[in-house]
């Protein structure tokens, strides 16, 4: 569970609470939430909710979490980078490049 300190919607209404889901669209669910109203008059306990994405106007997270994003981020990368090295090991670079296949040969 991630802690989101704050989703406003278009409408101006807000919401804080922990994100249990949330899919490519930007539809999140939230458990534990604390709803104000736009004027920010009215306020709401709610044990879960869920919003469309298409409606949120904002996001905030918690910092640690967008630190944790980057770091999972970076391993992939080194993980994808040794990968494609370990792809070329072994085998005949005399003819990678230009001019393998149907080029005019040199002479």
């Amino acid at each position: 569970m991630c802690l989101i300190q704050l989703v406003e919607l278009k409408n101006s209404e807000t919401f804080n609470g922990h994100l249990v889901a949330c899919d490519n669209y930007m539809n999140i669910t939230l458990r534990d939430v604390y709803q104000t109203s736009a004027s920010g008059e009215q306020f709401w306990k709610m044990p879960e909710v869920y919003i469309k994405g298409s409606t949120i106007k904002y996001c905030r997270v918690v910092d640690t979490l967008i630190d944790t994003v980057r770091e999972a981020e970076e391993q992939a990368r080194k993980q994808r980078q040794q990968a494609a090295n370990h792809a070329h090991r072994g085998r005949n670079d005399a003819h990678r490049g230009r001019g393998h296949r149907g080029a005019r040969a040199r002479t």
